[in-house]
């Protein structure tokens, strides 16, 4: 097994911790954070040791960091994991510059060292079925897809959203990283991106606790909108806002084939229903979910690089990917600034799909 450490106790490191002993291949043994007290805090509820950070890099025992800090500070600590010969797996975004994501891959490469970053959840099972559709040819061949993410921001409902609307931030590198990873995990890497975006209002007000009536300065585009030409041929719409009450379209993504529609749940969660429409159906029909990880199992994509790192293989939610969907997501912004195409100098492999119905904290079958 493989003991593991988070740095940043946020908003995200509870349901981190909630799953640390959930997984056969990995235990969360440690958090740290830079307000140490906040390590504390959550080190005495979930049963962990607190460590500062320094403590967490020289500990010999720890062998992966888990970091969950803000985009601003990914690449520094995944790099300060590296150097200190600890494999690190990271929240997204991958980096926030295309230049700090490829230091990051270069570094794990020079050292030997695994390095992933979520989001995961095209390990649950939602994903993972509908994954299986489309390999198994329910749809036919893949023509496109569509992807929407629309809301009206974090400042109603965060506990402190101003990074959101920083360098690093918005709809797109915020919530982006799930729908891109989905789409990767099923239609394979893109090849070019064509993009819009604008920024709506340039400062947001919060109304959430604890910090309601503050002000936020936005550096960042709020609503982007685009298109992805897959290197396998079929074209994906995306659609990522902070800007909107809502729409008529839930978060989520269709799959479109030359025999069926695949409606696929929110790429935020891990479970969700499945709905198939193929040429000859009336209707829309549920398809029962063929794997597991229904309910929320943040820490899988880390715990399935444990088990990589045990057993020599190749893990799922790898840097390699996530560099690629970081950097497809700043072709959406350069699209949009040059008004002009954007071709994808990156590529990854598509994940390899886990085996159906694993038990609860397996990763292989």
């Amino acid at each position: 097994m493989i003991k593991a450490g988070i740095v940043g106790a946020g908003n995200i490191s509870g349901i981190y911790l909630q799953n640390g002993s959930r997984f056969e291949s990995m235990e969360i043994a440690a958090i740290a954070d830079m307000d140490h007290a906040r390590a504390v805090s959550r080190a005495q509820q979930y049963g962990v040791r607190a460590l500062s950070v320094e403590e967490m890099l020289q500990d010999p025992e720890l062998e992966l960091v888990i970091n969950l800090t803000i985009p601003q500070s990914h690449a520094d600590v995944n790099l300060q994991a590296l150097e200190a010969n600890k494999h690190m797996y990271v929240e997204k975004p991958f980096a926030v510059t295309l230049e700090e994501g490829r230091q990051v891959l270069r570094l794990a490469k020079a050292k030997g060292l695994y390095a992933g970053g979520a989001p995961d959840t095209f390990l649950g099972g939602g994903l993972q079925t509908c994954i299986k559709l489309i390999q198994d040819g329910a749809i036919g061949s893949i023509v496109g897809a569509t992807a929407f993410m629309m809301s009206g921001g974090h400042e109603s409902w965060h506990p402190d959203p101003a990074f959101y609307y920083k360098k690093g931030g918005g709809p797109l590198f915020d919530m982006g990283p799930y729908y891109m990873t989905a789409l990767v995990a099923m239609l394979g890497p893109v090849k070019r991106v064509t993009g819009a975006a604008r920024m709506t209002r340039q400062e947001r007000l919060i109304t959430s606790q604890p910090k309601a009536g503050e002000i936020i300065q936005v550096e960042v585009p709020t609503h982007v909108a685009g298109i992805m030409e897959m290197e396998a041929g079929p074209i994906a719409t995306l659609l990522t806002s902070f800007d909107v009450a809502g729409g008529s379209v839930l978060p989520r993504i269709e799959v479109y084939g030359t025999q069926g529609t695949l409606l696929v749940p929110d790429p935020n969660d891990f479970g969700g229903k499945v709905l198939l429409r193929q040429a000859a159906d009336s209707d829309w029909r549920e398809v029962p979910l063929t794997h597991g990880y229904h309910e929320n199992a943040r820490g899988l994509g880390a715990a399935d690089m444990a088990k990589a790192i045990l057993t020599g293989r190749t893990h799922r939610a790898s840097g390699h990917m996530a560099y690629h969907v970081l950097e497809t997501m700043h072709a959406f912004h350069a699209s949009h600034s040059a008004g002009t195409h954007i071709v994808i100098d990156s590529t990854c492999a598509q994940p390899a799909p886990l085996p159906v119905g694993l038990q609860d904290g397996k990763l292989d079958g």
